[in-house]
């Protein structure tokens, strides 16, 4: 998939930190409904918080998980946007390089649980708009519901070890802060099956 050719998006880290959200929002992905984006600084935060608070996983696993995420999406990983920082005005300093990296990399939209922390008056200055994830996928479900029905099903078809259902997959969503976005899953799912 070119990255040119369709909307990029940034990812926060707290979004790739859940693996059901990270694994659905990479899906949609690799449907081509969008080109995420992140960034190495992204990449540590979530991953560091995730061993901090899991001490059954390995760095090694994380370390495989972001290989991979960068051979998939190419170009995906910004860099270069460092410069930019110091320029920016958010309500918390430490999200600045979330911001630097959706510029550099021309992302229309940033991804993050933490809307609050990207004001409007700041991201308007580079057209960039924040959602999140809930609505984005919810949007990406009611405006192409295919695209989330088959991130969905290379989702489940993806969890063998253990092997998971449909409803403990949409429970796990749900778990995760994607409530509405399940809620729709489980409806639109429910009437198909």
């Amino acid at each position: 998939m070119s990255q040119s050719k369709v909307t990029k998006i940034l990812l926060d880290a707290n979004v790739l930190y859940p693996a059901p959200i990270r694994d659905l929002l990479l899906n949609i992905a690799c449907q081509g409904y969008y080109y995420p984006q992140w960034s190495g600084d992204i990449h540590r935060e979530w991953s560091t918080n995730l061993l901090k608070n899991r001490p059954d996983i390995k760095p090694r696993q994380l370390e495989r998980t972001i290989l991979l995420m960068n051979e998939v999406f190419p170009g995906a990983n910004v860099r270069n946007y460092k410069k930019l920082i110091a320029q920016l005005d958010l309500p918390d300093s430490n999200d600045r390089h979330v911001l630097a990296a959706a510029i550099k990399s021309d992302s229309k939209y940033i991804i993050t649980f933490n809307t609050k922390d990207f004001p409007s008056k700041e991201l308007d200055k580079y057209e960039i708009t924040c959602k999140h994830p809930d609505d984005y996928i919810l949007n990406v479900g009611m405006s192409d519901f295919e695209v989330l029905k088959e991130a969905t099903e290379l989702q489940l078809s993806a969890l063998i070890n253990p092997k998971i259902s449909l409803s403990q997959l949409i429970d796990n969503f749900n778990r995760c802060g994607l409530e509405k976005s399940a809620d729709f899953l489980l409806r639109s799912l429910s009437e198909i099956v």
